[in-house]
């Protein structure tokens, strides 16, 4: 149960806020790791930046902030994800293996599906500033 309901209001329990503390930490711990591991990763942070800013200074729509950010989104969570699988495939197996070579060919072609897709869509949307 996430909330304590007593007379009609909605208290969040001391515990139930310790451990969705707990849960954010672990997460923020895991982008930091892909943030200090990841080349990409880094590259695509700087880029999403740049590309919220301009956003921004275009003054684009809501509809269209919510669009872009949620490529963002997308790719930097591919990106993580494709981080995870691959970490996950060396310690599986840190020799050679065409199987594991193939789960991380699937991987980064995921992310390049995403990251064409999230590009596509900014094309799309920026066109009608410039």
């Amino acid at each position: 149960m996430i909330f304590k309901i007593e007379r009609g209001t909605i208290n969040p329990t001391t515990k139930t806020m310790k451990r969705l503390f707990k849960s954010f930490t672990w997460a923020m711990n895991g982008v930091r790791t892909t943030w200090r591991e990841e080349v990409n990763f880094r590259i695509e942070i700087i880029v999403a930046i740049i590309v919220i800013a301009l956003a921004f200074y275009l003054n684009f729509s809501v509809l269209e902030l919510m669009i872009v950010i949620s490529c963002i989104g997308a790719v930097l969570g591919a990106e993580m994800l494709n981080t995870a699988v691959e970490d996950l495939c060396d310690l599986v197996e840190p020799g050679h293996n065409d199987m594991v070579g193939k789960v991380k060919d699937i991987m980064a072609g995921f992310v390049l599906i995403v990251s064409f897709a999230a590009l596509s869509i900014g094309f799309i949307i920026f066109s009608y500033y410039f």
